[in-house]
């Protein structure tokens, strides 16, 4: 069953394994639930999308669906502010789970694989705009981003840390009994500064632990990600 998921993903996506490195990574932002009994098939969609070298694929836990027998242990409140954030710039007037935000643009249900596939194709096309330069030092991390061809627009500049995998045992709600893995768990996400998209702009941050680092650049009020960059 595994082989055949992920022959069809391939296929969906347009190459074949393994793909190639792409120069503008395209970000996926999966919207879950541990308390969401649809999740599961989105949650292997990841795992899958997280092994391509032109991907950066994030789970962010969300915690409103907690009132149905399983508090998700990965939740936060924060994620689903950001989801609904989301929402509320595409004109949307609910949230749901699974859900696919691709390059923080491409709204796609969450375990469908050819409207996942469509939405990284459309994207993976599209010419880059920024370039994005991301390097540490011990604890410092800096940032060197830089706008190919004209102004972008106001954005701002985000760091975001992950656990690459867990193993869950869910022993109530709707995924009651079933040992789950989850891949790219989100830890934190936080707001380095703003950028106003001209020219160059250099950032320098602290961080501390071995878990992955990624960098990205998204338009203001949740527009679409601009660039984007990860250090394993």
């Amino acid at each position: 069953m595994r082989l055949v998921f992920a022959s069809l993903f391939f296929a969906v996506l347009g190459f074949s394994q393994p793909a190639m490195a792409q120069d503008r990574p395209v970000v996926i932002e999966l919207y879950t639930s541990q308390g969401c009994s649809s999740c599961p098939p989105a949650d292997a969609l990841l795992a899958q999308l997280a092994k391509q070298d032109n991907v950066i694929a994030l789970a962010l836990h969300v915690d409103y669906w907690d009132y149905l027998g399983w508090k998700d242990v990965f939740g936060s409140p924060e994620n689903t502010q950001r989801q609904r954030e989301y929402a509320r710039a595409s004109n949307m007037r609910t949230v749901y789970t699974p859900q696919m935000i691709v390059q923080g643009k491409s709204i796609a249900v969450g375990n469908s694989v050819s409207q996942v596939g469509a939405a990284i194709a459309n994207h993976s096309n599209q010419a880059k705009i920024v370039d994005l330069d991301v390097s540490r030092d011990g604890d410092v991390v800096r940032i060197l981003a830089r706008a190919k061809s004209g102004p972008v627009g106001r954005s701002v500049i985000q760091i975001v840390r992950y656990t690459p995998e867990k193993l869950v045992k869910i022993r109530s709600g709707e995924n009651a009994g079933k040992n789950l893995t989850y891949t790219n768990i989100v830890t934190d996400w936080q707001v380095l500064t703003q950028w106003n998209g001209r020219g160059e702009i250099m950032v320098s941050t602290e961080v501390r632990g071995d878990e992955p680092i990624v960098v990205l650049i998204q338009a203001l009020k949740r527009g679409p990600i601009l660039a984007a960059e990860i250090l394993r």
